[in-house]
């Protein structure tokens, strides 16, 4: 969805509808994922999920790539986060 973003400098730009944000905290996966923020820590760490970006002390999951995995069957991750 393409909405209205406000710029630094407070003009008006195209993009991205903020409700619809594109990663997601851990908080939003495991809602999306039915079960704890706990649990996606471990399915990240032991390579079974897409891993996570790391935007300084932030960790964030990309939106499309959870959704393709889920539509995938949820299958192990390779050490980068391709499927294997």
């Amino acid at each position: 969805m393409i909405g209205t973003v406000r710029n630094v400098t407070g003009g008006a730009t195209a993009g991205p509808n903020p409700a619809t944000a594109e990663l997601l905290d851990v908080g939003a996966v495991a809602g999306l994922l039915n079960c704890s923020p706990r649990h996606v820590y471990r399915l990240a760490d032991t390579n079974r999920m897409p891993r996570p970006f790391k935007l300084g002390a932030l960790v964030r999951w990309q939106r499309t790539a959870l959704l393709n995995w889920i539509d995938a069957g949820c299958p192990a991750q390779g050490k980068g986060g391709q499927q294997q």
